[in-house]
């Protein structure tokens, strides 16, 4: 099969770590063929939806640390979405209306026969801060507002909060304010804009110190093992690209059953891979746009996380 990956450009990513990357491999060594395209790269030409998609062909015994781990083959081509066997959306946030106009060209792909993962509408509908909001049994307390006044209350109320954007990622813009915090008043005014941006506060969990476990969930059923992204001495973010450790260890069976009730009821509105972040026993996040850590996973383990992707793709496909 020809599937297509939507991606960053293909210059940036670093494939020895890259979980795209990683599944392109894993695509190749079952003999499937592999293109990719950008979001600028899709169209729409008489009603329907194309992209001009590149074809390559991927180095076995590659320098993954180089950029010689792949190979253009012939010219970019103009072909329909639905000309490919799948189409998985990997370009990473910023989730700006560039990104939301990509997902509706996807919605209409996908009328048009397209098999897109994950899919657009889905993409859409679960924000990835915002979508722990519908699981709140397995949440800290949460708090989303842009009212400064609640904000307050809720940091009184718990005394340790966390407080981030909802558009943030790779931990940035995320604060920790404990009791007494001075700058209480400066943070909440940046966040929020003076009251014009939606934020949101978490109660902190102190467990983030044993690592926010990065659990992978395909086709609704969890990667057997997660990565605790361990934060940095004196470090509030566990986030990798913070600084974080990653550290893979066995789900945890309040791991698991969490994101078994979770991918039960993501999965068949088209969320076929999600990243759930955990710390302790509560769930965080869930990442839906390019979820990441195959790589970490695969190396610390003897579960190959990118072959597990496209066997339950190849599967999915079937049906």
């Amino acid at each position: 099969m020809h599937v297509l990956f939507i991606i960053d450009p293909i210059g940036s990513l670093k494939a020895y770590k890259d979980s795209s990357v990683a599944m392109m491999f894993a695509l190749s060594e079952r003999g499937h063929s592999v293109s990719f395209c950008y979001q600028t790269d899709l169209f729409v030409e008489q009603g329907k939806v194309l992209c001009r998609g590149q074809a390559i062909s991927l180095h076995v015994h590659a320098d993954l640390h180089s950029q010689h781990w792949y190979e253009l083959v012939n010219d970019p081509k103009d072909l329909p979405l639905s000309a490919y066997a799948a189409v998985i959306m990997r370009k990473d946030p910023p989730f700006d209306m560039e990104y939301v106009y990509t997902t509706h060209l996807l919605d209409v792909a996908e009328q048009q026969g397209a098999r897109v993962f994950n899919r657009g509408v889905a993409i859409r509908n679960h924000p990835e801060k915002l979508a722990i909001t519908e699981f709140s049994e397995f949440t800290t307390p949460t708090l989303v507002t842009s009212d400064m006044a609640r904000l307050k209350a809720f940091h009184d109320l718990h005394v340790d909060v966390i407080v981030k954007p909802l558009d943030g990622m790779g931990g940035t813009g995320i604060f920790r304010m404990m009791h007494g915090e001075p700058n209480r008043g400066a943070i909440l005014e940046m966040l929020t804009q003076y009251g014009k941006q939606t934020i949101m506060a978490q109660r902190y969990i102190p467990e983030i110190i044993q690592g926010d476990k990065r659990v992978l969930i395909i086709n609704g059923e969890p990667v057997p093992f997660a990565l605790a992204r361990i934060p940095l001495a004196g470090e509030t973010r566990g986030n990798l690209a913070a600084g974080g450790r990653g550290v893979a260890q066995p789900l945890t069976d309040s791991d698991l059953s969490t994101a078994r009730t979770i991918g039960a009821k993501l999965a068949p509105r088209g969320l076929f891979l999600i990243g759930l972040d955990i710390i302790g026993d509560f769930v965080t996040e869930i990442n839906v746009t390019s979820p990441t850590c195959f790589v970490e996973i695969t190396e610390q383990t003897d579960f190959d996380v990118a072959r597990y992707f496209v066997q339950s793709l190849e599967k999915t496909l079937s049906t």
